[in-house]
């Protein structure tokens, strides 16, 4: 539960981006199928979440202790 509260910035960004990554599949995708990452759902799926969680990623501050 602790790993969740901890990044869960980034967790929100891995499902926006796969939501994101399909919908771009869905309604622009490839039709001649030679496309590497739009000629399937899951390759533009997973792009989407990991560019999802990487750009999400920028916000999370990190809590580090000073001494």
């Amino acid at each position: 539960m602790n790993f969740i509260l901890k990044h869960k910035l980034t967790i929100i960004g891995i499902v926006a981006g796969a939501i994101g990554g399909y919908l771009y599949y869905h309604y622009v995708g490839c039709e001649s199928g030679t496309c590497a990452i739009t000629s399937k759902p899951i390759n533009s799926t997973l792009y989407g979440s990991m560019m999802g969680g990487l750009f999400f990623n920028i916000f999370q501050k990190d809590k580090t202790k000073t001494q």
